[in-house]
């Protein structure tokens, strides 16, 4: 009688990893257990950093195995921020005074069909982000006013800001370049604090007992091994620094309860307050970050990282090559091997320069758009001042004018971005 055979695993799919992070997973239906149908109140960004989801994650610019398993984005600090920014923030429903409405400002530059290159652009200020600001200027508003947005806070004013490139390129299925390239638009040096996070969605809190994923150090890599999605290496650069947590709601914080372990927000508490006992000293947990800074005038700095499963073929780059190590030029082949010329890259690139000023006038033709449309209805119910006609012409060539300067702007093409 011959041996049975032994099955051959099959290769994973080129969809396997993509941009399945959700932005936002707070404040959401999909996470609400709430006794009355609340989800914005059940569970308000406030708690994000530190609550597990049950149901899915998000993150900044980040990607993940198609059912959301293993996860990886970025997380950025200014040093002057009261938090780590990991997501995007926004206003809840109650909170707008035209609902709910995202303060962030973020592009999704491109993106092959089967996610073999993708790029996102961030604009992170430079000073504190003005959370309160926005909740209360928006809170103070009503139906009829103007949203009060995040670019007239000031906090881009003088361009001080980084411009946040992030960047996949797919060499296979388990095969991921990441490239992170920032760019300092102030006058002045500046320090970013770029932590690439790789994590676990929570799993096994909800249905006991579960085989709990876990991410070790190995060197300059962390190792990720799960159960059913396999072993994965995120390689960095090797003067990073590595911290370890677990994707665990921080009772402490939130609810009083004794706290054990080491909780989801514990790069928050590391970096931004400061505690050091926070991470898992023995470099192990469910949730990684490699810790890295950039202080410079100059225009940009690249970071380079690799996320490689065990099943990534020979025929890619050597298992073991640190990502500092990568060639560039085979970044280039994997953009043209999806179908991306390197002149649109460098298009791409260019506009991001621009964009602050296309919000600032779009901000302005929003506004005009509005003060006109008040007019119109006030005009109909008869209680418009006797100047409104002329009021409205001036509003309309304004709006006009604004319009033949983005044109101009964007028409005339831009230099890339040194």
């Amino acid at each position: 009688m011959s041996a049975p055979a032994t099955a051959v695993p099959s290769a994973p799919p080129d969809s396997l990893w993509g941009p399945y992070l959700s932005e936002r997973q707070w404040g959401t239906v999909r996470e609400d257990y709430s006794a009355n149908g609340d989800a914005w109140t059940y569970f308000p960004h406030d708690h994000a950093r530190s609550r597990a989801y049950r149901w899915g994650e998000d993150g900044l610019a980040g990607i993940s195995d198609i059912e959301q398993r293993l996860c990886f984005a970025v997380a950025l600090w200014n040093g002057r921020d009261s938090i780590l920014k990991e997501r995007l923030f926004g206003l809840t429903n109650g909170e707008g005074n035209h609902g709910e409405d995202v303060k962030e400002y973020y592009y999704y530059l491109d993106a092959a069909p089967d996610h073999s290159y993708l790029k996102m652009l961030y604009k992170y200020p430079q000073t504190a982000y003005p959370y309160e600001q926005l909740i209360n200027e928006n809170g103070s508003r009503g139906l009829q006013d103007n949203e009060f947005e995040l670019i007239d806070t000031g906090v881009f004013d003088e361009n001080r800001y980084w411009d946040v490139f992030v960047e996949y390129f797919k060499a296979a299925p388990e095969d991921i370049l990441i490239q992170v390239t920032v760019h300092n638009r102030g006058p002045e040096a500046a320090t970013l604090h770029l932590l690439p996070q790789l994590w676990f969605r929570n799993t096994w809190s909800w249905n006991p007992p579960a085989t709990k994923p876990q991410i070790s150090a190995r060197g300059a890599a962390m190792v990720a091994e799960h159960l059913e999605l396999g072993t994965y290496y995120l390689y960095v650069e090797e003067s990073a620094e590595l911290l370890f947590c677990d994707n665990e709601t921080n009772v402490a914080r939130l609810y009083g309860a004794k706290s054990n372990g080491y909780c989801k927000d514990a790069f928050h508490e590391y970096l931004v307050q400061g505690n050091r006992s926070a991470v898992n000293p023995l470099a192990r947990g469910s949730k990684a970050c490699a810790h890295l800074t950039a202080r410079a005038r100059a225009p940009q700095r690249r970071f380079l990282r690799r996320l490689q499963g065990t099943h990534a073929p020979v025929a890619s780059p050597a298992l073991l090559s640190p990502a500092a190590e990568v060639d560039m030029g085979f970044l280039d082949k994997v953009k043209d091997a999806a179908g991306k010329a390197a002149d649109q890259a460098k298009a791409a690139t260019a506009v991001g320069k621009e964009k602050i000023e296309d919000v600032r006038l779009g901000k302005k033709i929003n506004d005009l758009c509005q003060e006109i449309g008040a007019l119109v209805v006030a005009q109909r119910r008869n209680e418009a001042p006797e100047d409104a006609a002329a009021q409205i012409d001036a509003k309309v060539a304004e709006s006009g004018e604004i319009e033949k300067q983005m044109e101009a702007n964007n028409v005339g093409g831009a230099e890339p971005a040194s």
